[in-house]
């Protein structure tokens, strides 16, 4: 099928706009057409465009971009209207109050996964995440989870499609990580310890939808020294059972077309992690 102008247009459009999404804040027009192998003139002329309509704003010391007064506004109306926000608030409270961590919620997007909430640690030294940014699925434990309970074809395309290391902790070997997500399916959870940023820690469960899809999921996090073996195995029921309800509200019967988690939605355990 052939490709209509228009459309293509519209595509390098939204390529150029999704940069801003997964790398630096500030990009300059070589960069932009270097990733996306457009030529300058193309890239400028798109620019231009997205700078007359607030999309993004050109520093003029520097003459780089970042996203403007518009996407901003956009993205804030998104997460407004996201029903798994909505629906998780009261969980995601109740998660933080037990753990003391900071809590997150992340959902399933195209390429990848994005932090679309978070309550933050109560602790004087605590882990912030960055909300609307796209991560790769094989790193943290929030991505994992998720990516276990992907059907297969697209579980595959990940694993198959290069694992870059942002950690030295990273997983990067396909077959070590299909043998890991294996065991998430099984425990209902997902652990990490420096696999997305270096001094983290983080325990996830994969959240569900109406249809058992799995639509993103819920993570504690916080400082690697916090997270011991102890903790994670205090702490992992009590995010599965967060998870649970949250799918639930969503419409979730309790069947995912992969695999449900094993672990019950009353788990609980003996103290406050």
């Amino acid at each position: 099928m052939t490709t209509q102008p228009g459309t293509e247009t519209a595509g390098r459009v939204i390529d150029v706009l999704l940069l801003f999404t997964d790398g630096p804040d500030e990009l300059g027009v070589s960069r932009i057409a270097r990733e996306l192998g457009l030529s300058k003139a193309v890239v400028h002329r798109i620019l231009q465009t997205l700078v007359a309509r607030g999309m993004v704003t050109l520093d003029p010391q520097t003459r780089l971009y970042r996203l403007g007064a518009t996407a901003a506004a956009l993205g804030a109306r998104a997460l407004r209207e996201l029903d798994l926000r909505a629906v998780a608030a009261s969980a995601l409270r109740r998660l933080q109050e037990e753990t003391r961590e900071t809590v997150t919620l992340t959902a399933l997007v195209p390429g990848g996964r994005v932090y679309v909430d978070q309550i933050v640690s109560t602790h004087e030294v605590k882990m912030t995440v960055e909300l609307g940014r796209r991560f790769p699925l094989h790193a943290g434990s929030s991505g994992k989870c998720i990516l276990a309970f992907l059907p297969e074809g697209r579980r595959e395309e990940v694993l198959a499609g290069g694992l870059p290391a942002l950690t030295g902790s990273t997983h990067t070997d396909p077959d070590a990580l299909r043998a890991e997500l294996e065991a998430v399916r099984e425990l209902g959870y997902a652990s990490s310890q420096g696999e997305r940023q270096a001094d983290a820690g983080s325990v996830a469960s994969a959240v569900f939808g109406l249809d058992g899809d799995v639509r993103g999921s819920v993570s504690v996090c916080g400082p690697r020294s916090r997270f011991t073996s102890q903790f994670v195995s205090a702490c992992a029921p009590r995010v599965v059972a967060a998870a649970h309800d949250i799918s639930t509200a969503l419409g979730w019967t309790g069947i995912s077309p992969v695999a449900a988690p094993k672990v019950s939605s009353h788990a609980t355990t003996e103290g406050s992690p």
